[in-house]
């Protein structure tokens, strides 16, 4: 055990290593939590978490040597309760991280690549691409199993999905006009799509912006009046309505801005913290297997240098985060 953790320090040194030459061979590396999303007060607790569930092996532990095994158990089990909680704080740091789409070659790190990223969401929010598919393989089932009344009406219901999707587009078209030439700001562009996505959803300045300068918001939100307008002139009530059923696919349309050297800091992130989850659930199969002898009564002194042993790997594991908290979360 001692040999196998002694690879894995080498291991995750190289990782620790690779990130410092990294993020001082990166001007401008992204830190504000706001622009990150990294959430200092979850990795403390998560932090805290391990630091205890590190105390209950050491009992669990300590009760084996006392054959005391019932307490072994239940420590054993509190160990992996915690372990359960950590990753569960973990996966909500995650789906922080993928609702801004955070993620490694995701992030935009230039205002052209902002603008680039946006059409391509705005493309894919209308969801031509998918219908007009549906609509061939409909109509070429139909050609087979003509008068068939189930085709026939699933057909008509995508063709009237497409009819829709055109009228999306046509809203739609002068942001991307604009974002393919590249003549309009970020701030513009910002303003223009919180419009659009208030008045497909058939509400008014109910989207939230990512920002909190004032003055930033002030100008979006000048944008945003006159998009507003724009929209309200050129579509009557009954297409609004029918427009409501893209309100979703266009709220995953992500609000455009930069983060300099955000794909590095998204790789970094989700290697270090990643590897690290996939040995915590290592050591949650560990802990499974022993509690599960402690359930069914078959614990006993054969498993003591198990626990000792998983309890060395667990207290690498906990040891391991408290470098990447600091590294990742504070620093």
């Amino acid at each position: 055990m001692w040999l196998f953790l002694g690879t894995e320090i080498m291991f995750f040194t190289a990782f620790i290593g690779s990130y410092i030459v990294l993020r001082l061979g990166s001007p401008g590396w992204p830190t504000d939590p706001a622009v990150t999303h990294i959430n200092v007060k979850l990795g403390a607790i998560n932090t805290f978490v391990l630091i205890c569930s590190s105390v209950s092996v050491v009992l669990a532990h300590e009760a084996m040597g006392l054959r005391n095994y019932a307490r072994a158990t239940r420590f054993l089990g509190l160990t992996l309760l915690l372990a359960f909680v950590f990753l569960g704080i973990k996966s909500i740091e995650y789906a922080g991280k993928i609702q801004y789409d955070i993620l490694p070659s995701h992030v935009a790190e230039s205002q052209q690549a902002a603008r680039d990223k946006l059409y391509r969401e705005l493309s894919a929010a209308t969801g031509l691409e998918k219908l007009k598919q549906e609509e061939s393989r409909l109509g070429n089932a139909l050609a087979k199993q003509s008068g068939n009344e189930s085709l026939t009406k699933q057909l008509a219901g995508v063709q009237n999905q497409i009819t829709k999707a055109g009228q999306l587009i046509s809203l739609l078209q002068p942001l991307q006009t604009d974002l393919k030439s590249g003549q309009i700001s970020l701030l513009d562009a910002r303003g223009r799509l919180a419009a659009l996505k208030d008045f497909v959803a058939g509400t008014d300045g109910k989207t939230v912006l990512e920002t909190h300068d004032p003055q930033e918001l002030a100008s979006i939100d000048e944008f945003r009046a006159k998009e507003k307008a724009r929209l309200e002139s050129t579509a009557d009530a009954e297409a609004r309505k029918g427009l409501n059923g893209f309100a979703g696919a266009l709220n995953k349309v992500h609000d455009p801005h930069v983060i300099v050297y955000g794909n590095t800091f998204a790789s970094i992130y989700f290697l270090m913290t990643g590897f690290h989850a996939i040995h915590v659930l290592v050591g949650m199969l560990m802990f499974g297997m022993l509690l599960w002898r402690g359930v069914t009564n078959t614990l006993g002194p054969k498993q003591e240098l198990f626990v000792e042993n998983a309890g060395l790997y667990w207290h690498f594991v906990d040891l391991v985060w408290i470098f990447l908290f600091p590294l990742l979360y504070i620093i």
